[in-house]
């Protein structure tokens, strides 16, 4: 207690010691039952705190944030090497020490936090500072069908269009539907025009999409038109020619069809893909399941039929002026017989390869670009 009306000062070397600054400094108080090793430890983890504050001022990034963090809060972190030496202590010391480090954990993590929150808010400043909001918005990269599934498409709305219905069947086919039903029995000399993909002796990879006439008819009765779009597989691979292609193939049956119908429709089908002005010309020719058989050939897309581009011979019609495009005819009675159909019907068919249609429409002159997945090349058909 202080003398009565004295000023609460002592001067040195009067008691009580402890209130004196030239005493010798005290070191606090352990709590009861805390040894020295475990005091240690609280102290190391409470210096943690202030050390940790200092560290949060001077880390400028994200980055520098996190490998603060995981250098105090880590797996191997400060605080966990400090608390790996808590099975050296007394069981009464160590409650102690782990309330003190999830308090300081506790804190470090809020330090954490609001470190955090104020380098993301400056982050977000600045990039708002920086935005012009007069700069135009870049566009995002749109993909596109491939150009083959383009034309296929546009293929079958025109025929949709003209009264043909879309028919579709197996790729993997047996002999019956893809030779024999079409005229070719085993012997035939034009099985020798394609290059089959057998699976087993009867069992093979469709070489045309006609399997799906033949099928078609056998499930229906006459009228029909159909056309029938899809993968065929031959066993042939050069510059020219890939194993897999696109074919469509397409049949008219009913009363008195007659050429001059099937004529009407590829020429309808031609000037709808190519232009009005395009022309036409049929050849004979020969196919085992039509009879009259013929070729159709339009105008050149690239010379304009004309052979030549300015002094330049034109690459795609040999000069000629005119490039073959698909094959067609009236269905031969044998068909017609395989299938059940009474005699006096008559009608048309007609295929051709949905690659060769897609360059001459684009004018694209390699034939693997189809293949290369160039998103260069497939980006210009972005609609």
């Amino acid at each position: 207690m202080l003398p009565r009306g004295g000023t609460g000062l002592f001067r040195c070397g009067t008691p009580p010691l402890a209130a004196s600054p030239c005493a010798l400094p005290l070191t606090k108080a352990a709590p009861r039952g805390i040894g020295k090793s475990a005091m240690d430890l609280i102290s190391a983890l409470e210096g943690l705190v202030p050390e940790l504050e200092k560290g949060l001022g001077q880390a400028s990034s994200l980055e520098a944030l996190e490998a603060l963090r995981v250098d105090v809060l880590g797996r191997k972190g400060r605080i966990a090497q400090i608390m790996a030496q808590l099975p050296s202590l007394a069981p009464a010391e160590r409650p102690a020490v782990g309330q003190t480090a999830n308090s300081v954990k506790e804190r470090c993590n809020a330090l954490f936090e609001s470190r955090k929150a104020a380098l993301e808010a400056g982050r977000e400043a600045e990039a708002l500072r920086r935005f012009d909001p007069s700069i135009p918005g870049r566009a995002p990269w749109r993909g596109s069908l491939h150009p083959t599934t383009l034309v296929m498409e546009e293929i079958c709305q025109i025929f949709k269009g003209l009264g043909f219905d879309i028919a579709s069947g197996p790729e993997v086919e047996i002999d019956y539907y893809n030779f024999e039903a079409l005229n070719m029995p085993p012997e035939h000399p034009a099985r020798d025009m394609q290059d089959t993909l057998y699976i087993t002796d009867k069992v093979l990879m469709r070489t045309h999409t006609s399997p799906v006439q033949a099928r078609t008819m056998l499930n229906r009765k006459p009228p029909l038109a159909v056309v029938a779009p899809g993968k065929v597989y031959r066993r042939d691979s050069d510059l020219t020619h890939t194993p897999m292609f696109h074919q469509i193939e397409g049949l008219m049956v009913g009363d008195g069809i007659s050429m001059a119908h099937l004529r009407g429709t590829l020429t309808a089908f031609v000037r709808a893909v190519f232009g009005a002005e395009t022309q036409v010309r049929f050849r004979p020719s020969f196919f085992p399941f039509t009879e009259p058989s013929a070729e159709v050939d339009i105008s050149c897309c690239m010379c304009g039929g004309k052979g030549h581009i300015g002094d330049a011979p034109c690459r795609v019609c040999k000069t000629t002026g005119w490039v073959e495009i698909l094959g067609c005819g009236m269905v031969d009675p044998a068909v017609f017989e395989a299938v059940g159909y009474p005699a006096e019907v008559s009608g048309f068919a007609f295929g051709m390869g949905v690659e060769r249609v897609t360059m001459l429409k684009y004018g694209i002159g390699d034939l693997r670009m189809f293949f290369e997945n160039d998103v260069r090349f497939l980006g210009q058909f972005a609609r």
